[in-house]
């Protein structure tokens, strides 16, 4: 099995990723009932670049995200700098 995970630009920090694999592999050992992930589940993390989303018609933005109150500020702040906005 091959889980794609695709993330808008911002702070994915290499802990980051790795923390977000391993919640994956663990909830899909659970939903599975097993006591560990397969060898054979493999989980990609890719991140896209800014402004390469789109959705009803539209483009999304993590810069229009940022702006709108879903980030702390501090959070907000460390996704700016990740991306050099």
């Amino acid at each position: 099995m091959v889980i794609d995970v695709a993330v808008m630009d911002g702070d994915w920090r290499r802990e980051v990723r790795a923390e977000v694999i391993e919640r994956i592999l663990a909830a899909m050992a659970e939903a599975c009932g097993l006591a560990e992930p397969s060898p054979a589940w493999w989980v990609t993390f890719r991140v896209i670049g800014e402004g390469s989303w789109g959705s009803r018609g539209g483009v999304l933005s993590i810069l229009t995200l940022l702006d709108s109150g879903v980030f702390s500020e501090e959070k907000a702040e460390r996704i700016r700098a990740a991306i050099g906005a």
